[in-house]
C-alpha cells in the first residue's frame, strides 16, 4: 500500500479495531443536554480535535520519529491523561489497534507495546510499520477523534447524515493544521470538561458506548 492509500484505510470508520464503540464523550453530553443539535456538534468537535485530537497525535508523532520509546510514550500518555476512564478508553483502543496491525504488519515486534499500549503509542507504531510521514500519522489521529465522536452524535441526535458529513468537510482544515502542529512538539493540554464527561460515562447504567 502506498502512504497516502494506507492513510485513507487508517482513517475508515470501518476499520476493526473497536473504535465504532467509543464517542469521546458525546454520550454523556447528549444525556447532560450539552450536544443538541449540529451547531453544538461543531463546537464540541472543535474541543475534541484542538484538546484530545493534537495531544495524542503528538504523542504518535513522537513514537513514529523515535523521540520516545513506547515505555516513556505510554507514561507520557498518562500523564496527560487525568481522567481515569480516558486512560482506559485510550488503552481498549490501542489494544484494537495493535490487534489489527499484527494482521498487516505480522513482520514487526508488536509484543514491545505490552497487552495494552495507549492509543497514541501504537498509531505511532502503526505509522512507522506502515511508513507514513510524521504528519500523515498525526492526520489519521486527529481525523479519527473527529469522526468517531461526529458519527456517534448523528446516531444519538438522529442527525441529518449530509448535514453531519458537511460539518466534517467543515472541519478539515481544522485537522489538517492540528496535524501539523502535533509534529512540532509534544503537547499537554488537558480539557476538565471532557474529562468530567469521561468519568461521570463510566459511571452510567447500561451506556450505549464504552466511552
Amino acid at each position: 500500500m502506498t502512504g497516502l492509500a494506507t492513510l485513507l484505510t487508517l482513517a475508515d470508520s470501518r476499520l476493526p479495531t473497536g473504535g465504532h464503540v467509543h464517542s469521546g464523550g458525546v454520550e454523556e453530553a447528549v444525556a447532560c443536554g450539552m450536544l443538541r443539535d449540529v451547531g453544538s456538534v461543531r463546537a464540541y468537535l472543535v474541543r475534541r480535535i484542538r484538546g484530545h485530537g493534537l495531544v495524542t497525535a503528538s504523542l504518535a508523532v513522537a513514537v513514529r520519529t523515535d523521540v520516545l520509546d513506547a515505555a516513556t510514550a505510554d507514561a507520557e500518555t498518562d500523564a496527560r491523561t487525568p481522567a481515569p476512564a480516558s486512560r482506559v478508553a485510550s488503552r481498549a483502543q490501542g489494544r484494537g489497534l495493535v490487534r489489527l496491525a499484527r494482521r498487516v504488519w505480522p513482520e514487526c515486534d508488536w509484543d514491545a507495546l505490552g497487552a495494552k499500549p495507549h492509543l497514541a503509542v501504537a498509531a505511532g507504531t502503526v505509522g512507522a510499520a506502515a511508513d507514513l510521514t510524521p504528519v500523515q500519522t498525526a492526520l489519521a489521529v486527529v481525523y479519527t477523534t473527529m469522526t468517531g465522536s461526529a458519527t456517534a452524535a448523528q446516531r444519538l441526535l438522529a442527525l441529518d447524515p449530509g448535514d453531519v458529513a458537511a460539518l466534517t468537510f467543515d472541519l478539515s482544515g481544522l485537522c489538517e493544521s492540528t496535524a501539523a502542529e502535533a509534529t512540532a512538539g509534544l503537547a499537554d493540554l488537558s480539557d476538565p470538561l471532557l474529562d468530567v464527561l469521561a468519568q461521570h460515562h463510566a459511571a452510567r447504567e447500561r451506556p450505549l458506548f464504552v466511552s
